[in-house]
């Protein structure tokens, strides 16, 4: 039988698990995580936004676009847990239900949808706008009430909007939507975290590490601490990918060769196991 992820990952966050998700953007990159022993990821706007269109998160990737890179993401990984980023849910409420249909036709463990105005920018840029209240909730009882079994995070980014008393109350309006999990995004200190998990008790809470973001950086044990459980590190592999990259070609650019410096790749036979050679030499053998 078929684990279901969903309800796998509820499980894990309900027996007091912190669960830890770095960003993934296509099959490779999720590769790579599960084979440094994550058991869920966090597929990115940010990331897919970047590395599909070359472009900033600003509202520019859609719908169709983010459920085709889950799709081959989840065929990749199936025995990963993958909560994939849903930005607004892509319009009105009948717009989230399709999203919802969308995201568990590709294999999605669960989904973030927030109350940003559409077009939509990364929680961690300034210049955000939110929905009103009602506009966001109406949409967030669209989605629990048409999953199956999805995995729903309510994310607020009312807190760089309207301050953060502000965004716990719409936080609180939406525990009572019946989503899994709630996600104020962009706290500025630990205090203000601290605060988030006074107030929102008995529900997971979701944190985002983000590398030189708004949030101050705290490893898991320290969170939990506080009360947060659900974890993403959204950008940590793409900042890694990008200055690897860059720093690769410099090189390549300035000596025409990476000769002398070939501890900075991934040898030959690992790539070619990552993305798994050996099963496609072994059906190669049985058919022969």
């Amino acid at each position: 039988m078929s684990v279901n992820r969903a309800d796998n990952l509820r499980d894990r966050l309900r027996n007091g698990e912190s669960v830890l998700m770095p960003g993934v953007w296509d099959p490779l990159s999720a590769l790579l995580t599960r084979d440094a022993g994550f058991n869920t990821v966090f597929m990115s706007g940010f990331c897919v936004s970047a590395t599909l269109l070359g472009e900033p998160d600003i509202g520019l990737v859609t719908q169709a676009e983010m459920a085709e890179v889950a799709r081959r993401v989840c065929a990749a990984i199936p025995d990963v847990n993958v909560v994939v980023d849903a930005d607004t849910g892509y319009g009105n409420p009948s717009n989230v239900i399709r999203t919802v249909e969308l995201w568990q036709q590709a294999g999605a463990a669960g989904m973030f949808l927030e109350d940003q105005v559409w077009p939509k920018k990364c929680g961690h840029m300034d210049g955000k706008q939110v929905v009103p209240r009602q506009e966001w909730l109406a949409k967030l009882r669209a989605a629990v009430d048409h999953r199956d079994s999805l995995h729903i995070t309510a994310r607020t980014d009312a807190r760089g909007v309207e301050g953060l008393d502000a965004a716990i109350e719409r936080a609180k309006m939406a525990r009572d939507t019946g989503v899994d999990a709630l996600f104020v995004e962009a706290p500025q200190s630990v205090a203000e975290l601290e605060a988030i998990a006074a107030a929102l008790p008995d529900i997971t809470l979701v944190a985002n590490m983000v590398e030189t973001g708004k949030t101050p950086l705290l490893t898991p044990a320290e969170l939990a601490s506080i009360g947060f459980h659900l974890i993403v590190s959204p950008l940590t592999s793409l900042f890694s990918m990008a200055s690897a990259i860059s720093q690769s070609l410099q090189i390549l650019a300035t000596e025409g060769t990476l000769r002398a410096h070939l501890d900075r790749l991934l040898p030959f036979d690992e790539f070619t196991t990552v993305v798994g050679l050996d099963k496609h030499l072994a059906n190669e053998a049985d058919y022969r």
